[in-house]
């Protein structure tokens, strides 16, 4: 297994924090080694996702053969093929594919088998007498389709059809502003009161307001604040099991946000359970949700700064006012096309001069009560964020803190019509967690996941991130690897460059959480990277992944 050396300048920056030029990143990246590789299974969890839909042979109708007719002399279709019909069984799998099974019922005869798919496309097969055909399927859009299927008997020319409805397994997104569902602080969404523990909190979802009822996952920025004590947050679909992982750890006297994609329930709630031994109080403010329906997909991008206020890229030099707003442009510009309806990004505040949190809005909108990233006095911290483009193609960003802070924002993908991938959640599953090996990820080393290998039409996962028992400062960074996993038990692999940006910023003896949307890159091969100088617990779980098929 091969090691290899990173090397990138540092520039000192305002309290001792070092910082790759135009990073907000708390810790200098001299070197990188790979600790290890692996290859998590994922099959189990991507085979789940399956529904089947029936519909029994004796559903099947006779209907004249196209074409001129019986021929002279020959039995009645009632004679000659009483019995002919076709049962159906499709079972949806991954995001948009479908397999269909035929079974044919039918004297020794041939058989010709017309399949409309329901989305403008057909498809032919032979038979001869009864037997079971099967085929596949990839609709170009998630949604639902009726399947037709219609079995000719070409000698005796008479014909039945069946027909079953589908619904694909995968989601597409549909943007929301940033709208308040759940503050337990004042009473929105639920009783004005704190979250007892290991009890949960209910947010309400389908069915609020222009939301629609069936929503199959929502984005929720969630927050925790006045805690006392140490736990966690998780947050599950109601009438599901709760999972073992968490969504946000928090310590005594934290306030935390970390964004989560989860699905909802059948009811339509989602809800959030507090780990710890003592109350909090929770909030959850809602920024798009997904429905097996056409709408956005999703594109991953390479992670591209777009705005950094202390080099003045996409806005203005300088640190933003309190309670000041700045926008700048995303759609149409770098990668990101004009008809982006939602943009994710990870935003990052450093530097702020006192307490505050920061809103990220479309431009042409009014600023929440939403916010996406809360910071003290000093902290560097970052969150993920999706939020809607304005029709300008701008978003806005508001400093909620009285004095001045420095932003910077990396876009790592965007929703729109036009994107291909859509989103398929599964149960969540810890792929990685140093603490149960012992052997914690040491300051300047990476380890690689091979999570798309074997599915090629992997092209983004949805992550959670969680740096634990930090010994000192420092920032985790995600981003695709150019080498195979079997590249590195080869000895095969070649040097892998340095992220352009980070994901979580920690400093020593706290335990951070952020969400990563990352994107497969071309090999499927996750890096995640310690850039600090000290060994850090990395815990990763996986919530769902977006493909094209």
């Amino acid at each position: 297994m091969s090691h290899r050396r990173l090397v990138a300048s540092a520039t000192i920056v305002a309290a001792g924090i070092s910082l790759i030029p135009g990073l907000a990143h708390a810790a200098d990246p001299e070197s990188g080694k790979v600790l290890g590789v692996s290859k998590p299974d994922l099959d189990s969890a991507i085979r789940a996702r399956t529904t089947t839909f029936d519909s029994p042979a004796d559903r099947s109708v006779k209907v004249p053969a196209a074409g001129k007719g019986k021929a002279a002399g020959t039995p009645t279709a009632s004679e000659a093929n009483p019995n002919l019909a076709v049962a159906l069984q499709a079972a949806t799998f991954q995001a948009k594919s479908l397999r269909l099974d035929m079974d044919v019922t039918s004297t020794v005869t041939p058989v010709l088998i017309d399949i409309n798919w329901g989305d403008g496309s057909a498809d032919k097969a032979n038979t001869n007498g009864s037997n079971s055909v099967t085929t596949e399927h990839v609709y170009s859009e998630v949604g639902t389709y009726t399947v037709k299927v219609t079995v000719t008997d070409t000698i005796n020319q008479t014909s039945a059809e069946n027909s079953v409805t589908v619904t694909t397994e995968g989601s597409d997104f549909t943007p929301y502003d940033p709208t308040r569902l759940l503050d337990t602080r004042d009473g929105t969404g639920a009783p004005k009161a704190k979250v007892a523990p290991y009890t949960s909190a209910r947010v309400k979802v389908g069915g609020y307001a222009a939301i629609p009822a069936g929503v199959t996952a929502v984005a929720l920025n969630i927050t925790v604040t006045n805690t006392k004590s140490g736990g966690h947050i998780t947050a599950f679909a109601e009438g599901t099991n709760r999972p073992t992982t968490s969504n946000l750890n928090y310590e005594p006297g934290q306030t935390v946000p970390n964004l989560v994609i989860v699905p909802v329930g059948a009811n339509g709630y989602v809800d959030l359970y507090n780990g710890g031994w003592e109350s909090v109080d929770l909030i959850a403010d809602v920024t798009g949700y997904f429905t097996q329906s056409a709408a956005s997909g999703y594109t991953a991008i390479s992670p591209d700064r777009f705005v950094d206020t202390r080099t003045g890229l996409g806005t203005l030099k300088g640190q933003v006012a309190g309670y000041g707003t700045f926008s700048t442009q995303i759609a149409g510009t770098r990668g990101v096309p004009a008809g982006a309806k939602a943009v994710a990004l990870n935003v990052t505040v450093t530097n702020p001069r006192s307490d505050g949190h920061l809103t990220v809005f479309p431009t042409g909108k009014a600023a929440t009560t939403a916010s996406n990233l809360n910071f003290s006095t000093g902290q560097t911290i970052a969150n993920s964020v999706i939020v809607p483009v304005g029709t300008d193609g701008r978003i806005s960003i508001r400093n909620g803190g009285w004095n001045p802070a420095d932003v910077i924002v990396d876009v790592v993908g965007y929703y729109s019509t036009d994107s291909v991938s859509a989103y398929l959640p599964f149960d969540p599953e810890r792929v990685r967690d140093t603490r149960e090996s012992k052997k914690p990820l040491p300051g300047r080393y990476y380890t690689a996941l091979g999570l798309g290998e074997g599915y090629p039409h992997t092209k983004a996962f949805v992550l959670n991130t969680t740096v634990t028992n930090p010994k000192g400062a420092g920032f985790l960074a995600v981003a695709p690897d150019p080498n195979t996993i079997a590249d590195y038990n080869n000895g095969t692999d070649i040097d892998v460059p340095i992220p352009t940006s980070s994901n979580l910023n920690f400093t020593a003896n706290k335990t951070v959480p952020n969400l990563v949307q990352a994107g497969r890159g071309d090999t499927g091969v996750i890096d995640f990277f310690n850039w600090s100088d000290a060994n850090i617990d990395l815990v990763i779980d996986i919530f769902g992944i977006y493909m094209d098929n």
